[in-house]
């Protein structure tokens, strides 16, 4: 019981870290919307998340063939991303400052995140709520 909680809080801890470090990508996108020879750059948050909580080795991790042997995985528990996880941005039309920013894209992507944020704040205030209703028995 106590695993399958702490399971659920680790998943959205990580996701909540993930989501913010997304948002500050597309923040810093949309900053350097003017910057000539800019590249935007995102995530693919599935996958940063899968290999972050562990379903998916890290990029650059190496499998281990024995549960003794020693992984390099361990370096990337922070959750934070890597630079080799980041995606670089198509452009959806040239420019001649060859900047790829998309501001309707960027602005999307900020609100789409930010309500993603915010639900995965409320889930892991409703599942704390939640325990300590059950702990105290109210």
């Amino acid at each position: 019981m106590l695993n399958r909680l702490t399971d659920s809080l680790d998943f959205q801890g990580q996701a909540l870290q993930l989501r913010s470090e997304r948002q500050r990508l597309i923040a810093s996108n949309i900053a350097n919307a003017d910057t000539p020879g800019y590249i935007a750059r995102d995530m693919d948050f599935a996958k940063t998340l899968k290999a972050a909580t562990g379903a998916l080795p890290a990029a650059g991790a190496l499998a281990t063939s024995h549960a003794g042997h020693i992984g390099a995985g361990a370096a990337g528990a922070g959750g934070a991303t890597a630079a080799g996880e980041l995606l670089y941005a198509t452009p959806a039309q040239t420019n001649l400052d060859r900047n790829t920013v998309d501001m309707d894209r960027e602005r999307a992507s900020f609100a789409d995140n930010a309500i993603k944020y915010e639900a995965t704040l409320r889930f892991i205030n409703s599942n704390v709520r939640t325990s300590l209703s059950a702990i105290t028995g109210q």
